[in-house]
């Protein structure tokens, strides 16, 4: 299942000394298929319709099981221990929420601009229970992770830039993705072990700036051609049969438009997903990520058109494909013997416990 390293500078620091196991690749592998997530989304979905959204907390709770169960590290799987409960408390803060809100701006736009604000100011504080709540229910081998990051920097990060992102035009959007993907990477933990976090914001504004020089051109052009389509048609159409001709039309344009953006929206994810897992660590082991933009490209454009031609059906099919081309794409680096490093995990977290699991029994399952 290992592969050795090939002899390079990052390959010999990472060599272990001699005394140490052999310095080995361990790839990341997922067995989930189409065919078989098909019957628990088809079943999540037919559920969730008829309870009105109820069972959509253990629809999550059955997907991400089925993702993680099949997601393996050395011949091991992940596990996710999530409540539906706890999610369905969640989703139900959130409605209640939405509701007040609706109701009370009806009334009173002063009230309603009041109640914005604390929900805003409550943003933060969901999203970092989230991210404690989910990494708290993941394990590995019997090791849970952690998230340790506090509530000071989960307000920077969710609050701070993004505002900061909007009041400059996006100008700093590729320094608040920075910092929120160094407080998500950064501020998580594998046991006692904590990741690590080396992108800079230059990174990142060499990642986001070159796709937008290439692809905000070329999106901006199909949108306002798609835009110059629809004047035309509404200028020119004056019977039933033009109509249809007007959406047969309308349809290839549109969906060229669809395809376009998937395929610059694929080459960023791509591009950020390699970029954040080569500069994450944990402990001493580092993670690489190898995935193809050609690749990632040719998958989005062939999921949009069995998705588009089987109206929908394919939609599992799709995300299946998606993952496992994204999981498989990325490898651990091990310092030493993973059996080494997990067993250490197992004793130091054991002797830590398990005191603050009455923490984590909110999630509002983003």
């Amino acid at each position: 299942m290992t592969t050795e390293l090939s002899s390079s500078p990052q390959a010999s620091a990472l060599n272990p000394p001699a005394h140490q196991a052999k310095h080995i690749v361990e790839p990341f592998q997922f067995t989930g298929n189409g065919a078989e997530y098909f019957r628990i989304w088809i079943v999540n979905l037919a559920l969730t319709v008829l309870t009105l959204g109820i069972y959509s907390a253990w629809a999550k709770v059955r997907k991400t099981r089925y993702f993680y169960r099949h997601t393996r590290l050395d011949g091991c799987s992940f596990e996710y221990h999530g409540d539906p409960v706890a999610i369905l408390k969640g989703r139900i803060v959130m409605v209640v929420i939405a509701i007040a809100y609706q109701f009370v701006a009806k009334f009173s736009t002063g009230i309603a601009g009041v109640l914005s604000i604390a929900m805003t100011v409550l943003i933060p504080i969901l999203m970092w229970k989230s991210l404690q709540f989910k990494l708290h229910n993941t394990s590995y081998r019997g090791v849970r992770f952690r998230f340790i990051g506090s509530r000071k920097k989960a307000y920077s990060a969710f609050l701070l830039w993004p505002s900061l992102s909007g009041l400059s035009l996006g100008c700093l959007g590729p320094l608040a993705y920075q910092r929120l993907k160094r407080f998500q990477h950064g501020e998580s933990a594998y046991g006692v072990t904590r990741f690590g976090f080396t992108a800079s914001a230059k990174d990142f504004y060499r990642v986001f700036g070159k796709w937008a020089l290439v692809g905000i051109p070329i999106i901006l052009v199909s949108v306002l051609g798609f835009g110059m389509l629809i004047m035309l048609l509404q200028k020119t159409i004056d019977s039933p049969e033009k109509r249809w001709l007007g959406f047969l039309l309308l349809v290839p344009a549109g969906f060229t438009i669809m395809a376009v953006v998937g395929a610059f929206v694929s080459l960023v994810l791509i591009q950020v997903q390699n970029l954040v897992w080569n500069q994450t660590t944990l402990g001493r082991h580092r993670f690489r990520s190898r995935a193809k933009a050609g690749k990632a490209i040719f998958i989005i454009l062939t999921n949009l058109v069995a998705t588009a031609l089987t109206f929908g059906l394919f939609t599992p099919f799709a995300q299946i494909r998606m993952l496992k081309y994204r999981i498989e794409s990325m490898q651990m680096q091990p310092a030493s013997s993973l059996d080494e490093f997990v067993a250490a995990e197992t004793a130091s977290v054991s002797a830590l416990g398990e005191g603050m699991a009455d923490v984590f029994d909110f999630d509002i399952a983003l």
